[in-house]
């Protein structure tokens, strides 16, 4: 079974941009037989703490139909990031889309600082995925600096834990370090998705990288270049 994460740059105000790279990266991902594809944190909409409002999604939205579509046609599950607006309370999450043209929702449970101005936390959207033999809870960037976080994915007998990142590269050892000792201490492989390019003004770090269950990375995709980084598990 083929895993993926979608490393991308993201287009700021141009959400129809962010949403036609999605649709690139998947196809891409469709010719490698992927069954799994996940995208940085906010993907939709890059990370924009002031637009979030104004760029947000709401579950129906139909924007999101053709990443429906693209899942049930190529078998695949598919999770993007964007600002999710539900009830009226504003939230960080990954809509997740499944081949049997459901979805469902994460949201963000612990949130950076400065993001409480703009964000809700949330842990009432905790989804347990399955994939085969694979169970997967997925988290979002802050979320891996609360332990209690991926010890509750332990607990649910997670054997794969996707992470969404938006890392800078000041940041980005100390993410790496944190995904190293979850994977090793929990027994679960860790496959994290991050930016390349700017958002927010600044620089995401890339280096999107799969960890395997003994805490190893295996594999990593440099700090620059939009790319897929597909696993076998």
């Amino acid at each position: 079974m083929k895993i993926a994460a979608a490393q991308i740059k993201s287009y700021k105000n141009n959400t129809e941009a962010n949403i036609q790279n999605h649709l690139r990266m998947i196809e891409l991902a469709a010719q490698q037989n992927v069954g799994l594809i996940l995208f940085p944190e906010m993907s939709l909409t890059g990370y924009e703490r002031e637009l979030a409002k104004e760029l947000s999604f709401d579950a129906n939205d139909s924007r999101l139909n053709i990443f429906c579509n693209k899942a049930i046609e190529n078998n695949m599950i598919i999770l993007v990031g964007a600002p999710i607006k539900i009830n009226s309370q504003l939230y960080i999450g990954s809509f997740i889309f499944l081949p049997d043209g459901s979805n469902t929702i994460y949201t963000k449970q612990n949130l950076h600082e400065g993001e409480e101005k703009y964000f809700s936390p949330s842990s009432k959207f905790n989804p347990l995925i399955h994939l085969q033999t694979q169970r997967i809870s997925v988290a979002i960037c802050a979320d891996i600096a609360n332990p209690g976080h991926p010890a509750n994915a332990s607990q649910t007998k997670s054997t794969l834990y996707l992470v969404s990142f938006f890392y800078t590269p000041g940041g980005i050892a100390k993410g790496y370090e944190l995904l190293s000792i979850y994977a090793k201490k929990y027994s679960m492989n860790v496959l994290m998705a991050n930016y390349t390019g700017s958002s927010y003004g600044l620089e995401g770090a890339g280096q999107s990288g799969f960890w395997n269950s003994d805490g190893k990375l295996n594999a990593q995709l440099n700090n620059s270049e939009e790319n897929l980084l597909i696993i076998v598990i």
